[in-house]
């Protein structure tokens, strides 16, 4: 389905024509892509979602669809939106049961992502001069917990999967070490192809897509690697993680699925909210634990701030890395 397919559902025609293109925009509307016919809004977020990777696309898309039919419940064009729309908005995901949620309100994190791309969007619009005013400025974010959601892993339920996996298959085996022994995220280890594993400077790494299109290479214990020698075998190209017919990738639908299968026959208490992230979570949260730099976790995971990186660290709040002692027996204090 095309981004303009997926965005007209929600505007409706009763919500479309309430916006009209003032004289001096309209110059700016025609340079966006589409034609008269199409919607405006519609017209911008193409625009701007053709300057992002597939998947942040994607993510932004969702986004910008419940917007959109936010808008369409209100009876508003989204270019008419104000900032009491927005205020609205926020206080009906956060206080309001979501389908999308199981039927519970949006935590503030997923919130504050929707607000995000909203703001993206509007910003947009006013630097192509098609608009001149964002609904989402001024609107209060939601505060966003320091600490992961994510269900994690200690050290001894890690063992515990990489013995499963190990049990299960190759595919298994490679993809679970893999993601735990290097923090990847499970996108970025299924998109991997055959030539992407290879030798830098002496190490054994797999290179991988990041997000925003970025490249990096993460190193490989031998572990790993014998993992991913069992299952690439004799394969010169293609996808390292196939599916079963042997040819297509690897889905992630099908590597959740089986992980989540894996968490519960390995006996681990928490495995019905154990989700892929969670090994990366367990691959921060352990690494920190055993002292590794927080800088080094950082480069990593990929990740642009460091305080994206200190939400894994569970010591963080433990007083005997006070610096009070420290400076105490500099000072003779102690």
């Amino acid at each position: 389905m095309t981004i303009e397919a997926s965005l007209v559902g929600p505007l409706t025609a009763a919500a479309r024509p309430s916006w009209v293109v003032p004289a001096e925009r309209t110059t700016a509307v025609g340079r966006l892509p589409g034609d008269d016919v199409t919607d405006p809004f519609i017209r911008l977020v193409v625009a701007m979602l053709a300057g992002y990777p597939d998947k942040t696309a994607r993510s932004y898309l969702s986004d910008l669809r419940a917007w959109s039919a936010w808008c369409e419940h209100l009876g508003v064009h989204p270019f008419d939106a104000r900032r009491h729309h927005t205020d609205l908005w926020v206080r009906h995901l956060t206080t309001e049961p979501q389908p999308s949620n199981d039927g519970q309100p949006l935590s503030p994190a997923s919130v504050a992502r929707r607000l995000s791309a909203v703001s993206a969007l509007y910003a947009y619009g006013i630097s192509v001069e098609v608009l001149s005013y964002s609904p989402t400025t001024g609107v209060r974010r939601p505060k966003v917990s320091d600490e992961s959601s994510t269900a994690g892993l200690t050290a001894d339920e890690l063992v515990m999967l990489l013995d499963a996996a190990d049990a299960h298959s190759p595919r298994i085996a490679a993809l679970v070490s893999v993601m735990v022994f290097t923090g990847c995220r499970i996108s970025e280890a299924l998109n991997a192809d055959v030539d992407d594993y290879r030798y830098d400077r002496g190490h054994r790494v797999l290179r991988i897509k990041r997000k925003g299109g970025k490249t990096a290479s993460v190193a490989l214990p031998p572990s790993t690697v014998r993992a991913l020698d069992e299952l690439i075998c004799q394969r010169h190209d293609g996808p390292i993680f196939l599916a079963r017919d042997g040819l297509s990738r690897y889905s992630y639908t099908s590597a959740y699925e089986q992980l989540k299968r894996l968490a519960k026959s390995a006996g681990i208490a928490s495995a019905k909210f154990i989700k892929p992230h969670s090994l990366r979570h367990g691959f921060a949260t352990e690494s920190l634990a055993l002292g590794v730099p927080l800088q080094d976790v950082q480069d990593a995971l990929g990740h642009a701030d460091p305080r994206t990186t200190r939400r894994y660290d569970r010591s963080r709040h433990n007083l005997d890395r006070s610096p009070a002692y420290a400076l105490a027996q500099a000072l003779r204090r102690g």
